[in-house]
């Protein structure tokens, strides 16, 4: 199952997984603020805010409280919502489109979620594209692909109990 998007393998990251989830379910996890902050960090960190506007220029906003209570806003911005497929967003503006000076993780990206629908339940995308190879290497670094799964495998728990 071949991604729409051409990928930079010096600018960008992916994770894919399978779920015998059907795609709604997964799509309310990544919309709904309420779930969204019951699974979107890897233990033992959480989200203690969280704010989505479904909507292109809508804010998607989440506060994230380390173990040791570090706090790590992620402002952002959606740029293109497709009910139960696709939800691309990033962090270099916030709610209707105004462009930030900075960012909290301190590299500029853009997300895209792509959700398909299997004969099984979901194929499941996560596609991060960076501005520059520092950025990627940052977020490589700060552990995506484990983080990504382990907030997967989270989403996948909560959906299913």
């Amino acid at each position: 199952m071949a991604t729409e998007l051409k990928l930079d393998s010096k600018l960008d990251l992916a994770f894919e997984r399978t779920t015998s989830l059907p795609v709604e379910k997964i799509w309310k996890g990544w919309t709904d603020p309420e779930t969204l902050m019951k699974w979107f960090c890897p233990k033992p960190w959480k989200v203690t805010e969280c704010r989505i506007d479904l909507r292109p220029g809508g804010e998607f906003y989440t506060l994230m409280q380390g173990p040791e209570g570090e706090i790590v806003p992620n402002n952002g911005c959606l740029l293109e919502v497709v009910e139960n497929k696709k939800l691309v967003w990033t962090n270099m503006m916030t709610q209707d489109f105004r462009p930030m000076v900075t960012d909290s993780m301190g590299f500029p990206l853009v997300a895209t979620l792509l959700l398909t629908k299997t004969e099984k339940g979901t194929f499941y995308q996560a596609i991060v594209r960076h501005a520059d190879e520092e950025g990627r290497k940052k977020h490589e670094a700060m552990g995506f692909k484990e983080g990504w799964g382990l907030a997967f495998d989270q989403l996948v728990d909560l959906m299913k109990s």
